[in-house]
């Protein structure tokens, strides 16, 4: 008797323990995303016009959290053709070996203004951790973050363009 009452504690908690794992709030990304970089000295400046990935979010359940992003490096757009395919050059991004920017997350946590995600960063085959501030309102994620280029191997440090490079990102979900 004993051991069918333990044979189904241990089912139920393996049953119970299945929803916990995946209360996260799964969303998809909308049509409607804005992914900007800029630099102090004003170039390099333009936008990224792809953006993919999975995004499950719960700020009640950060635990569960988690997110996997990739933007098309091809995708860059800095209002000039000949910029944008100096960019996807060899001596830049080199888009024909590293054709995507990917981030995935390890962990969320709660700041006094939102929250943070705490992943790898990967251009240009470097990786790289970061930790990224984010907002969640009105079913948009924002974030407005600084990257060395250098850091990446992205081109060489010179006057004219600047290594530190401001993202600032809006991304429109709808729940799944």
């Amino acid at each position: 008797m004993k051991s069918i009452k333990h044979v189904l504690l241990a089912g139920s908690i393996v049953v119970l323990s299945a929803f916990i794992i995946n209360s996260s709030i799964n969303w998809t990304i909308s049509e409607n995303h804005e992914i900007k970089f800029s630099s102090a000295t004003g170039d390099p400046e333009g936008i990224f016009k792809t953006i993919t990935g999975d995004i499950q979010f719960d700020d009640k359940d950060l635990g569960s959290s988690k997110c996997d992003l990739t933007i098309d490096v091809n995708s860059i757009n800095t209002g000039n053709g000949m910029k944008n395919k100096h960019a996807k050059g060899k001596k830049w991004f080199d888009a024909d070996n590293y054709p995507n920017i990917e981030f995935k997350s390890a962990k969320f946590s709660k700041t006094e203004t939102g929250f943070a995600v705490t992943g790898m960063m990967k251009m240009h085959g470097v990786e790289k951790e970061m930790t990224l501030p984010f907002t969640l309102s009105n079913n948009v994620f924002k974030s407005t973050f600084s990257v060395n280029r250098i850091d990446f191997k992205i081109g060489e440090s010179m006057k004219k363009v600047s290594d530190e490079i401001k993202l600032e990102v809006s991304i429109p979900v709808n729940k799944k």
